[in-house]
C-alpha cells in the first residue's frame, strides 16, 4: 500500500499506518474538514486516537490507560465521533448496560497545510502539539538509544520542496516495514521555518 503522504504529497502529515487493527477501517482519511482539524487539535484526543491504532477499546480502558475520569474520555469521545474521526465498531452487553468499542475511521489521517487548518491551529501550533506529544512518548518510553537531532539549514524554496517529498519517501517505507511481531516504535519529524539567525557579522565588528 502506498503511503498517503506520498500519494498526495502533503507537507504535514499525522497517524501510523498499522495494518492489523481488530476491526475494519479505511487506509485513509484526508482531513479537511476544520471541525476534524480542532478535534485532533486537543492534546487528550490525539493521545486517544493514537491508543487506537492497534485495536477497538472501550471508555472505560481507555480512561485506565490514559488515567483520566472516565466522563472527560467520554466527552472526548464523543466529539471525535461527532467529527467523524472515530467510530462505535461493536457493542457489548455489561449487565444492564450496552458497552461501546471506539475504533478510527482510517489508518492514517492525512493533514492538509496551514491554509485548512483553523485560525487557532496555524502557524505551527498543531505541528508542535504533535511534537509534545512525541516528547512526552519519549519520556515515558525511557529509550537510551534514541536517536534525534534537531538541524538548522538555510533552503530555497525549491529544496524545501524536494526534502518534503524525501521525507515522505521515508515515512513511507518506515510504514511499509511495520511487523507485528516487532517492538512499538514512533519517527516525530517537522520541517518548518525556524526564527531568523542572527545577521552576517559587519566589517568593522
Amino acid at each position: 500500500m502506498r503511503s498517503a503522504c506520498e500519494h498526495t504529497g502533503y507537507p504535514v502529515c499525522s497517524g501510523i499506518i498499522d495494518r492489523y487493527p481488530d476491526y475494519e477501517l479505511d487506509d485513509v482519511l484526508v482531513v479537511e474538514d476544520p471541525k476534524q482539524h480542532s478535534a485532533l487539535g486537543d492534546a487528550l484526543r490525539a493521545r486517544i486516537v493514537m491508543l487506537l491504532r492497534e485495536r477497538a477499546a472501550s471508555t472505560t480502558e481507555l480512561a485506565a490507560v490514559l488515567e483520566t475520569p472516565k466522563g472527560t474520555v467520554g466527552h472526548h469521545l464523543k466529539v471525535l465521533e461527532s467529527a467523524g474521526l472515530i467510530r462505535v465498531v461493536r457493542t457489548r452487553q455489561v449487565r444492564a448496560l450496552t458497552e461501546k468499542f471506539y475504533g478510527r475511521v482510517a489508518r492514517l489521517f492525512v493533514l492538509k497545510g496551514d491554509d485548512a487548518l483553523p485560525e487557532d491551529l496555524r502557524g505551527g501550533v498543531l505541528a508542535a502539539m504533535m511534537l509534545r506529544q512525541a516528547a512526552d512518548e519519549l519520556v515515558a518510553g525511557g529509550d537510551e538509544e534514541d536517536t534525534s537531532a534537531l538541524l538548522h539549514v538555510r533552503l530555497d524554496p525549491a529544496a524545501r520542496r524536494r526534502f518534503e517529498q524525501r521525507l515522505n519517501r521515508l515515512t513511507a517505507d518506515l510504514q511499509r516495514a511495520d511487523d507485528p511481531a516487532g517492538g512499538s516504535y514512533a519517527l516525530a519529524y517537522a520541517l518548518f521555518r525556524a526564527p531568523t539567525p542572527l545577521p552576517p557579522r559587519a566589517d568593522d565588528a
